[in-house]
């Protein structure tokens, strides 16, 4: 499992508007399944710009939460995944946080998160 803060290159093209899953690692622990309580570090950047909005690594430490209370993109795009991989979710604001305007500062637009799947609980 990569133990180092991912790096990201900033994405050529358009935001993509479904869900893209991207497997830079993949593990060989339990497999992540829906609705399951998991522990990851992750780096968030905004999709257009790569800009850092949020990361467990600058923290210092993983996060467990359970997958029912995540946006929809961490909803379906971790069951899959398993323990000791990364993968790369390219969320578009339908399956973030919504459409602009929607009172949260990353409504409408397209988010890329590295994820490394650490347990699950």
């Amino acid at each position: 499992m990569s133990q180092t803060k991912p790096e990201i290159d900033p994405p050529m093209g358009p935001a993509p508007s479904e869900l893209v899953i991207d497997d830079l690692e993949v593990g060989s622990g339990e497999e992540a399944k829906p609705g399951a309580t998991v522990e990851v570090h992750y780096l968030g950047v905004d999709y257009e710009t790569g800009e850092e909005f949020d990361s467990s690594w600058s923290r210092g430490q993983t996060i467990t939460f359970p997958l029912s209370g995540l946006i929809a993109g961490w909803q379906e795009g971790i069951p899959g995944m398993k323990v000791g991989g990364r993968r790369t979710l390219a969320c578009p604001p339908h399956l973030a946080y919504g459409p602009s305007g929607g009172g949260h500062p990353l409504s409408g637009k397209t988010l890329l998160f590295v994820i490394d799947l650490v347990g699950i609980r």
